[in-house]
């Protein structure tokens, strides 16, 4: 019989990241984390402007992966190669999983999240202090990987230049969908539609991008191939802070 799948809340230096998946893959990701993050770290000791950049930046010729996967990322999506980070080990430790022999499992790292889907699940979109609330994607299962990223200027702590209360991005490559959602983010100022189509229809021309959707205030707008929204409680605190 299958492994039951379980819930874990791993916390890893800055990363507080929740994993769903059966059991035995759980130390899988952990260890995966644990070294992204050392060569991560790494890395930004010999660039340190590399964490502190808030546009593209180009990486030493021996960067590991993970920074390589960040600064393309945010290349594409105009933002510095940290708003990628969140993503970019949620997809490496997803990953880690798949490869050891998971077919089912989540990495949620503070709100941006990996999914390897072999049945449907509900993702709740947090929105803050929006009157549009409870709602959610029905995700079912696909091949690969899909990233599910959120950012925010109303919600959390990660720096944003909008006024958002949720951007949300997505994209089979967790990275790019993490970059992108915080471009949104940063180009929502406020509920005009026209803007808020204009700053979608921008991002949503970036090669990979799936779909995006933007809340703030009382205006919800939407771009691409979004999965199907539905009403569902939404609990704060079952996200990853």
């Amino acid at each position: 019989m299958a492994d039951a799948v379980v819930r874990r809340t791993l916390r890893l230096g800055e990363t507080a990241a929740t994993v769903i998946a059966a059991g035995p893959f759980i130390p899988v990701a952990e260890a995966d984390i644990r070294r992204e993050r050392s060569l991560l770290e790494g890395y930004i000791r010999r660039d340190p402007e590399f964490r502190t950049a808030l546009g593209p930046r180009p990486v030493l010729p021996d960067a590991p992966s993970i920074v390589r996967r960040m600064a393309g990322a945010a290349a594409r999506a105009g933002v510095g190669p940290m708003a990628a980070v969140a993503g970019a080990l949620a997809e490496s430790a997803l990953r880690a999983m798949a490869e050891a022999g998971a077919t089912h499992a989540i990495v949620d790292n503070g709100g941006d999240i990996a999914l390897l889907l072999d049945r449907p699940v509900t993702v709740g979109i947090f929105t803050g202090p929006s009157p549009i609330r409870d709602i959610a994607f029905r995700i079912g299962p696909r091949p690969g990987i899909l990233g599910v990223c959120t950012s925010s200027g109303t919600v959390g702590h990660s720096l944003s230049f909008g006024r958002a209360d949720a951007a949300v991005a997505l994209a089979a490559d967790v990275s790019l969908a993490d970059a992108v959602a915080t471009a949104l983010g940063n180009a929502v100022a406020d509920e005009d539609e026209a803007r808020l189509e204009e700053a979608l229809a921008a991002l949503g021309g970036i090669e990979g991008v799936e779909g995006l959707l933007a809340v703030v205030g009382g205006t919800l707008a939407a771009w691409g191939d979004l999965p199907p929204l539905v009403r569902g409680r939404v609990d704060p605190m079952l996200a990853s802070r």
